[in-house]
């Protein structure tokens, strides 16, 4: 049974705040409900409507999305009602019948490819939520059956995938070129995600490394060392987000004080790259030995 893990996250709109949980509410639906006679097919949205500053409720993929009325502000609401909702979730009461699942029309379902640094991989981004939390299969071994992981490694040329948010990095073998199969895996994606296809939990832990505020590896984020906590944090808002840009994955793997030497592992389209392990090491170097002066000597990148 799987244990649900809320946190508060701000929107734009500072009416709305979504609650997200570590693991998928719904998938290929998503559900808006106005009042409390919309949300019968909800135990857990109506009795969110009882709350009195509750406007609308909106559930999707990993998350529980509330607009209030301005008579409340959510700073002095928002953690009661997370432990009210991962309460819930945590319970025994579905979250919707499944009759109900039926009667919702199919989210149409989108995938385009874009090219990355690595030419031997393609990335394939969705209009949807793909997954709570970065996945890498390196072999059909590490997938379960069923999946769409799984299925993918029917294909001959497939070496490695890497998944993220809503996007699969696909790296191939060099038997075949991009423009031989691109529009094969990009149909074939599609059709397996609008079939309901869930991508699948990697068997393999060895991508599985540090992330600020996530009980995942070891050593947990709370017993490194001041500078290795400090490392995490600069990866995670100064390099993640252009890495995933090009499909790839950037993950802390070790600090030693003694020779200051940082290990780092590169994952999705930047594993294996010609030219990223050069470009990535030492960028991620001079910005290590900006903001933490005296601390860093050099970086290793690995691949994943």
């Amino acid at each position: 049974m799987s244990s649900h893990t809320i946190k508060v996250t701000q929107t734009t709109n500072e009416a709305i705040v979504k609650f997200e949980s570590n693991e998928f509410l719904v998938k290929n639906h998503s559900y808006e409900f106005n009042n409390i006679d919309e949300a019968k097919p909800s135990p857990l949205a109506q009795q969110l409507f009882h709350l009195p500053f509750v406007k609308t409720v909106y559930l999707a993929q990993n998350f529980v999305a509330i607009e209030r009325y301005d008579i409340v502000q959510w700073q002095d609401v928002q953690d009661a009602v997370a432990a009210q909702i991962e309460e819930y979730l945590n319970g025994d009461t579905p979250l919707l019948p499944n009759e109900d699942l039926e009667r919702v029309k199919k989210t149409a379902i989108t995938i385009y490819a874009e090219a990355t640094p690595n030419p031997s991989v393609m990335k394939y981004v969705a209009n949807k939520k793909l997954v709570v939390e970065q996945q890498e299969f390196k072999s059909v071994e590490d997938t379960v059956a069923g999946t769409l992981s799984r299925k993918l490694y029917q294909f001959p040329f497939v070496k490695e995938i890497y998944v993220d948010e809503n996007f699969l990095s696909v790296h191939k073998h060099d038997i075949v070129e991009w423009a031989e199969v691109n529009n094969q895996i990009r149909g074939f994606i599609k059709e397996s995600l609008e079939n309901g296809d869930e991508i699948g939990q990697s068997k393999q832990q060895s991508g599985t490394r540090i992330k600020k505020g996530e009980d995942v590896g070891l050593p947990k984020f709370e017993n490194l060392s001041d500078t290795s906590k400090k490392i995490v944090e600069i990866l995670d808002e100064y390099v993640k987000p252009a890495v995933a840009s090009d499909g790839g994955n950037i993950v802390f793997d070790s600090y030693e004080e003694q020779t200051q030497e940082v290990k780092v592992i590169l994952q999705g389209a930047c594993s294996g790259c010609p030219s990223s392990t050069m470009t990535l090491r030492n960028g991620i170097e001079t910005m290590l030995k900006e903001m933490i002066p005296g601390k860093i000597g050099r970086v290793v990148a690995l691949n994943g």
